[in-house]
């Protein structure tokens, strides 16, 4: 099978108008245009059927491959109510989530999650069973979270918080969580719970 090649301005402007969600990848991913190794020029094409468009090197021959980032969150309880922060930096400023951030090089999701918790609203944590994995197609995040069990602290707003709420099921503020996987993740964990 020919390799079907285009370059970067030939691809984004044929696909414009034609496929929404290519177009769409693609205009997140407009940042990348040169290869990491060489700083060739990097183009997009199809390598291999059924599988997506990946930047290729125009000089080197290097595949860039677009990986998602991967985050890692809590949900825990103080009597029976769930701990939720009030986020103080962009994106969706001043909106709902459960602790939690992106996993380091060199940590475990695990410890990824008890870090950001503690950073975030002062709970030293223990983690306990999976929640759930939660990715979409819009998004280059993909989101890890567990049930956690707190051992000490006292829930403060610390770092990228604006303030730190304790939430009963039936008052959980669900038109003002920031973002989709925090919505899916809670009620994944209340299902699971009987609510």
């Amino acid at each position: 099978m020919p390799v079907f090649h285009l370059t970067w301005e030939d691809h984004f402007n044929y696909f414009r108008h034609h496929d929404k969600e290519l177009r769409d990848t693609m205009h997140r991913l407009k940042a990348y245009r040169f290869c990491p190794k060489c700083g060739g020029k990097l183009e997009c094409k199809l390598l291999k059927s059924g599988e997506p468009k990946r930047f290729v090197c125009s000089q080197c021959q290097y595949v860039f491959y677009i990986d998602p980032k991967l985050a890692a969150c809590t949900i825990s309880e103080i009597s029976g109510r769930i701990v939720m922060l009030r986020r103080g930096i962009p994106p969706c400023f001043g909106l709902w989530v459960i602790p939690g951030g992106f996993v380091d090089v060199g940590e475990t999701v695990e410890e990824a999650a008890k870090r950001e918790t503690l950073e975030e609203v002062g709970l030293n944590v223990d983690i306990g069973p999976l929640v759930g994995v939660y990715s979409y197609h819009d998004s280059s995040v993909a989101i890890v979270v567990y049930e956690a069990t707190i051992l000490d602290g006292i829930p403060e707003a610390l770092d990228e918080s604006l303030e730190v709420g304790l939430f009963e099921p039936e008052n959980i503020p669900w038109l003002e969580i920031a973002f989709r996987s925090t919505e899916d993740a809670l009620r994944d964990y209340l299902e699971r719970q009987g609510f």
